[in-house]
């Protein structure tokens, strides 16, 4: 039985080996009984069709025009999808900023009601005899 091995363009490590294992079991199976052979013949006919093909490409979005504008090819479902998660983001970040502008303005309210109904007029917050005051008191203690 001669069996005729395609010879392939290319020249990956891997086909060498492929041809050269085929070579090699091809001479071997002459010697073989003709039934041995044939069942031998059979699957290595299946090993090869069931061998892993290489993975295929992906290909692109396809550009579909719609009326005056170009949009992605997909359903409203999908659109509707991808722009939700970028509407509660920016809904959020805005949420944060009201809230720090509003502790901020809360802050500085507590600050000024502390300065107006304290015991000191506020112009002698801004008089340097009372830093230096302060300064001696907080070493006396």
């Amino acid at each position: 039985m001669n069996t005729k091995v395609p010879t392939s363009t290319s020249t990956t490590a891997e086909d060498q080996f492929g041809q050269r294992l085929v070579a090699r079991l091809s001479a071997g199976n002459r010697e073989l009984p003709h039934d041995i052979g044939e069942r031998l013949r059979v699957a290595r006919a299946q090993a090869v069709a069931a061998r892993k093909q290489p993975p295929q490409l992906r290909t692109a979005p396809v550009v579909v025009q719609s009326g005056h504008t170009l949009t992605l090819g997909g359903s409203w479902w999908t659109r509707i999808g991808s722009v939700v998660p970028l509407i509660a983001l920016v809904a959020g970040l805005i949420t944060i900023s009201v809230m720090q502008d509003d502790d901020r303005a809360s802050e500085l309210a507590e600050v000024d009601s502390a300065l107006l109904t304290g015991d000191l007029p506020p112009a002698a917050y801004t008089d340097p005899g009372f830093a230096q005051f302060l300064k001696a008191d907080s070493a006396s203690d």
